[in-house]
C-alpha cells in the first residue's frame, strides 16, 4: 500500500465519523508498532492538506522493562517534525515482578492509558489518536461475544467528558493486511514488544479465529464489520460531511 492510500483511507475515516475539528491538538499513541507508526505517518500527511488545522504530539508510554531503546522511534518522530514525549512508568515491575499477574493485559491497559492520558492533559492535548484498525474491531467483537455474551466493539470516536479528552481511531477502516504491506514497502522502525504475554493473550486468540474463519469461508472479515456498521451500536453512524472538499490529497 503507497502513501496515498494510507491518507485516503484514514480520511474517509475522520470524515465519516467526525473526528478532527478545527485547532485539535492531537497526541498520537506510539506503542512502536507497526500500526502506531502507520497511524502517525497518516496523521502527519493528513495534515498538510486537511481543510481544518490541527496540531500533532506523539506520546510514548514507557513500561518499565528492561533494555528497550527508543531513539529509533524518537528519531522517527523528529525526522516527521512531530514533537515526542516518552512517559516513564514502572507497569512492568508492577505487574510482573510484584503481583506476578497471570492475565495482565486488561490491567496493564488500564494503567497505561490512565498515564497516557495525564500525560496529554499535561501538554493541553484535547484529543488521543490510537492505533486501531479494522482487524481489531472484529477481534474486539468475537471476543465480546465468547466472553461476554454481547454484540459491542470499541467505538470509532469516544468522548471521555470527565476528563475533557476524546479518543479517536483514524486507522478503524484499514485492514491490518495493508497495514503490514505499507509498513514492508516504507521500512517503518518497527520495534518488537518486550512484553512476556506477547502473543499469549484472548486476543491473540481471536486473531487466529478469526484468520481462520476468513480463509475458510472469504469475506467473512467484512461481512463482520459490515454488521457492526449496520449493528446500530452506539457511535458507529458513518456520515460524511458534503461540505468537505471530496479530495484525498
Amino acid at each position: 500500500m503507497r502513501l496515498q492510500q494510507l491518507l485516503s483511507v484514514t480520511r474517509k475515516a475522520v470524515d465519516g465519523f467526525h473526528m478532527i475539528e478545527e485547532g485539535d491538538h492531537i497526541a498520537v499513541g506510539i506503542s512502536g508498532g507497526k500500526d502506531s507508526l502507520a497511524l502517525l505517518m497518516a496523521l502527519k500527511g493528513l495534515q498538510r492538506f486537511y481543510p481544518k488545522k490541527y496540531s500533532l504530539t506523539a506520546v510514548t508510554v514507557d513500561l518499565g522493562f528492561p533494555n528497550v531503546d527508543f531513539s529509533v522511534i524518537q528519531r522517527f518522530c523528529v525526522d516527521m517534525d512531530v514533537p515526542f514525549m516518552r512517559v516513564e512508568t514502572e507497569i512492568a515491575k508492577i505487574l510482573f515482578y510484584e503481583k506476578r499477574e497471570k492475565n495482565p493485559c486488561s490491567l496493564c491497559a488500564k494503567i497505561s492509558k490512565g498515564a497516557l492520558n495525564d500525560t496529554v492533559k499535561e501538554l493541553g492535548c484535547n484529543k488521543v489518536a490510537y492505533a486501531h484498525h479494522k482487524d481489531d474491531t472484529v477481534e474486539t467483537m468475537l471476543l465480546s461475544l465468547i466472553f461476554e455474551g454481547r454484540f459491542h466493539t470499541f467505538s470509532p470516536v469516544t468522548d471521555w467528558d470527565r476528563i475533557g479528552l476524546t479518543l479517536i481511531r483514524p486507522l478503524i477502516l484499514m485492514d491490518e493486511a495493508d497495514i503490514i504491506g505499507f509498513q514492508n514497502k516504507y521500512q517503518l522502525p518497527v520495534a518488537k514488544s518486550p512484553c512476556p504475554a506477547d502473543g499469549r493473550t484472548k486476543r491473540e486468540y481471536a486473531k487466529k479465529l478469526l484468520k481462520s474463519m476468513d480463509k475458510d469461508h472469504p469475506g467473512t472479515k467484512e461481512r463482520m464489520f459490515a454488521a457492526i456498521l449496520n449493528g446500530g451500536l452506539k457511535g458507529w453512524d458513518f456520515s460524511p460531511d458534503p461540505r468537505r472538499s471530496s479530495k484525498s490529497g
